[in-house]
């Protein structure tokens, strides 16, 4: 990530329907920056939403674990989407895809049995 260079042959092309199958909200995003601009963790760390949502859509499953876990949860993102894009559930979706190592086949799997809530 730090080269600008996304490297294509260990990513994971097909996170980002994974993320879509457990969050249609996603598709409406149009990254105008809003949950970026208000949200906590970016105001004391390098967490960036919008940035986030370009590596699910790139398939770039390491630095997402770095950043992932900087989001408090608070909310403030989603509510100030003018999409209404629940943030907060995908971060929790991307979380628990990326929580374990398991083979790409498996990841659907994972997400469609374990823990189902919507916050």
């Amino acid at each position: 990530m730090d080269s600008g260079v996304v490297n294509l042959d260990s990513a994971d092309r097909n996170l980002v329907q994974k993320v879509l199958e457990s969050e249609h909200s996603f598709a409406y995003c149009i990254s105008c920056g809003s949950c970026t601009a208000t949200c906590s963790a970016g105001n004391f760390t390098d967490y960036n939403l919008r940035q986030i949502q370009l590596m699910v859509k790139r398939g770039e499953v390491e630095p997402l674990r770095d950043t992932i876990t900087r989001c408090m949860l608070c909310g403030k993102c989603q509510m100030v989407c003018p999409k209404g894009v629940s943030t907060r559930n995908i971060v929790l979706q991307v979380s628990k895809l990326l929580k374990q190592p398991v083979s790409k086949n498996q990841l659907t799997d994972k997400l469609h049995a374990t823990d189902d809530r919507k916050i």
